[in-house]
């Protein structure tokens, strides 16, 4: 199975998003991680490989895979929108108790 990975680290580049306090940038950084998170744990069920490019199936293979599907996660990481949703949430909630208080 070939992947073409240009075209999700290029779609993962537009994401263009200017926090305003440092607290933000923190907080925007981990919705971005946990994005990744979730997105190296469907290529790791996803591509599944049957051939190795080591020419053998072992541990070197798997370790290969993993670190390939994690490093494609983290570039991918921010560019699905669930971090930005989780982030926009997590912010208006944080508004809502401020003015409440």
């Amino acid at each position: 199975m070939k992947v073409d990975t240009f075209v999700a680290l290029s779609e993962a580049q537009k994401i263009n998003f200017d926090p305003k306090t440092e607290d933000q940038k923190k907080l925007k950084e981990q919705t971005d991680q946990f994005e990744a998170l979730l997105i190296k744990k469907v290529l790791d069920i996803s591509i599944k490989r049957e051939d190795s490019i080591f020419g053998k199936k072992d541990a070197s293979s798997k370790i290969y895979n993993s670190m390939y599907n994690d490093t494609i996660s983290r570039a991918m990481g921010g560019g699905f929108g669930f971090s930005q949703m989780l982030f926009d949430y997590l912010t208006q909630d944080s508004n809502i108790s401020k003015k409440t208080s």
